[in-house]
C-alpha cells in the first residue's frame, strides 16, 4: 500500500472512530434521560397500592390543594371507586390564593383539568415534567391566557406545581404506568385549599369565593362517589356529572346551559354533603370566625421544606409565608339566623360552656391562698380629734360635751391610698340578689324557648342544666 493509501485508510479508522464515539455518547444522553422516565414506582409505594385494592396499572387521579402545599395521587380500586394512594408534600408554587387568569401572572391555575400521554415530557429541562392542560374551556370561556403550565421537578415555580425531583420521578412512573394500563386521560383537581367547613368560613368574603363554589361543586361529587366527576363547561361555569336532557344538543362552554338531567342517586348525596356543609358554615360563622384573606409575596411551600431545602426558587419569597387580613364585609341582618334553631342550639351550648370555665376559674381562683392584706389608706392628722371632728353636731352638744362619747365621722377627704389594689385581686363570690334573680329568670325562658330540641337538651351538662332551673 503506498504512502497515500495509508494516509486515506487511517483517516477512514479516526472518523468511523468518532462516529462510534458520537453515537455513544448520543446513546449514553438519551439513556441518562430514559432512566428518569423509566423509574421503577418505589417498593413502599407498591406495598400500599396492595393494601387498599390496586395496582400501577389502575387508573389514578391527581387532586392538588395549594393553602396546604398538598399533591396527592388517588387510585382505583378494584370495586370502581378511588382511594389515597399518596399525599406528596408540594416543594413550590407561586402566585396568590385564586384561579389564573392572564400569561406573566406567575398565578397556579384552579380548576378540572386532563392529562394526556402526549402531555408527558421525558426530557424536560426540569427532570421530568407533564403539561396540565391550562387553559381549559371553562379559562378560555372567561378569556384567561397562558400555557406551558406544567407539574415538574427542580423546586422552581412561575405559575408551576414544582416538586422535588425524587418527587416527580415517582409521580411520573405512577401516571406512565396508568396510561400503559389502559387509562386514556388523567383527571387533576387544583384547589386553592381544602373545601372544609373552617376554610368556607374563613374566605367566604373573599372575591374569589362564587369561582371556589363552583370548584366545591366538584368536591361534592367527588366525595358523594369516591370516582372523578364527569367535568363539563356551560354557560361559562362547571357543570359535574350532568348531560343534556336532549341528545342532539352538546354543551359548549360559552354558550347557556340547556336542560340538564343527573343521576337521582348522586343529586341526592350531594344535596346531603352540601347541606352539612352549608349547617356548618353557618354556624362557624354564628360563633365569631372572622373573615380573613391571605396574601403572600410569591406563592408557598410545604411547611417540611421549610429551611433545610435550600435548592427552590425566590427564597426570599417565602420567608413570611402567607399573611392572614382580616375583610370587613356588610353585616348579616339581626334576623338572619332565626329560621335555623340548630344554630342557635349549638351557640347557647357553647356559652353554657364558656360561662362553665368561668365559674371554675373564679373557684380556683376563690380557694387559692389568701394574701397578707397590706394598709390600702393612710390617715392625714393623727391625733385625739380631727379637725373637723365638732362639725356635724348641734352646738349645745359640742360646748356642753353632749354626745362626746359618739364619734364624729370623718370626710373622705381624711384618707388617701397608700398602694394600690392589685388588678388580678379575684372578686368576692356574688351573693343572690334581685339581679341574679332576673338573669335566672331570662335563663329559664331561654330554657322554655330551647324546649323544642327534647333529643339535643340531654347532651348539656348537668351543672348547665341545674342552672337553669
Amino acid at each position: 500500500m503506498n504512502l497515500i493509501g495509508k494516509i486515506r485508510s487511517s483517516w477512514m479508522h479516526i472518523a468511523a472512530g468518532l462516529v462510534m464515539a458520537t453515537s455513544l455518547a448520543a446513546c449514553n444522553s438519551q439513556s441518562v434521560s430514559d432512566s428518569r422516565a423509566y423509574m421503577a414506582i418505589p417498593p413502599a409505594t407498591l406495598a400500599k397500592m396492595k393494601a387498599i385494592g390496586t395496582s400501577p396499572a389502575a387508573p389514578m387521579l391527581i387532586r392538588t390543594y395549594k393553602k396546604e402545599s398538598v399533591f396527592e395521587v388517588w387510585k382505583q380500586k378494584t370495586d370502581g371507586r378511588y382511594a389515597l394512594l399518596k399525599s406528596f408534600p408540594m416543594c413550590r408554587w407561586s402566585g396568590q390564593l385564586g384561579p389564573k387568569k392572564a400569561e406573566g401572572d406567575r398565578q397556579v391555575p384552579e380548576g378540572f383539568y386532563t392529562i394526556a400521554p402526549g402531555q408527558m415530557n421525558p426530557h424536560s429541562h426540569y427532570y421530568l415534567s407533564f403539561n396540565v392542560g391550562y387553559p381549559n374551556a371553562f379559562d378560555r370561556a372567561w378569556g384567561r391566557t397562558g400555557s406551558s403550565i406544567m407539574v415538574h421537578g427542580i423546586c422552581s415555580s412561575a405559575g408551576c406545581f414544582s416538586m422535588t425531583n425524587k418527587q416527580i420521578g415517582e409521580i411520573y412512573a405512577l401516571a406512565r404506568e396508568a396510561f400503559a394500563g389502559g387509562q386514556k386521560r388523567i383527571q387533576m383537581e387544583s384547589f386553592p385549599f381544602r373545601m372544609t367547613a373552617k376554610n368556607l368560613a374563613r374566605y367566604r368574603l373573599d372575591p374569589n369565593m362564587p369561582f371556589w363554589k363552583e370548584l366545591k361543586a366538584g368536591d361534592e361529587h367527588f366525595a358523594a362517589t369516591k370516582t372523578p366527576p364527569h367535568v363539563a363547561v356551560c354557560g361559562r361555569k362547571y357543570v359535574f356529572d350532568k348531560k343534556p336532557v336532549d341528545p342532539s344538543s352538546r354543551l359548549d362552554a360559552g354558550d347557556p346551559c340547556p336542560k340538564l338531567s343527573e343521576d337521582p342517586a348522586i343529586k341526592s348525596a350531594v344535596a346531603q354533603i352540601r347541606k352539612a356543609d352549608d349547617q356548618a358554615v353557618a354556624l362557624l360563622v354564628a360563633q365569631g370566625t372572622p373573615a380573613v384573606r391571605d396574601v403572600y409575596a410569591d406563592g408557598s411551600q410545604n411547611k417540611v421544606f421549610a429551611g433545610r431545602y435550600n435548592d427552590v426558587s425566590r427564597p426570599d419569597a417565602l420567608v413570611t409565608g402567607g399573611i392572614e387580613v382580616p375583610v370587613v364585609g356588610p353585616k348579616a341582618p339581626a334576623n338572619a339566623l332565626k329560621d335555623k334553631p340548630g344554630v342557635l342550639y349549638a351557640a347557647y351550648v357553647a356559652e353554657q360552656k364558656a360561662a362553665q370555665a368561668r365559674r371554675l376559674a373564679i373557684a380556683m381562683a376563690a380557694s387559692a391562698p389568701p394574701r397578707p392584706r397590706q394598709a390600702n389608706v393612710t390617715v392625714l392628722a393623727s391625733g385625739t380629734t380631727p379637725a373637723h371632728a365638732g362639725k356635724g353636731q348641734p352646738f349645745y352638744a359640742h360646748w356642753f360635751g353632749l354626745g362626746a362619747h359618739k364619734k364624729p365621722k370623718p370626710s373622705l377627704a381624711t384618707y388617701i391610698p397608700a398602694t394600690p389594689i392589685p388588678a388580678d385581686v379575684p372578686l368576692p363570690p356574688q351573693r343572690r340578689t334581685a339581679a341574679r334573680t332576673k338573669a335566672a329568670r331570662n335563663h329559664a325562658d331561654k330554657q322554655a324557648m330551647l324546649g323544642h330540641w327534647p333529643k339535643a337538651w340531654p347532651s348539656v351538662s348537668p351543672q348547665a342544666r341545674a342552672d337553669y332551673k
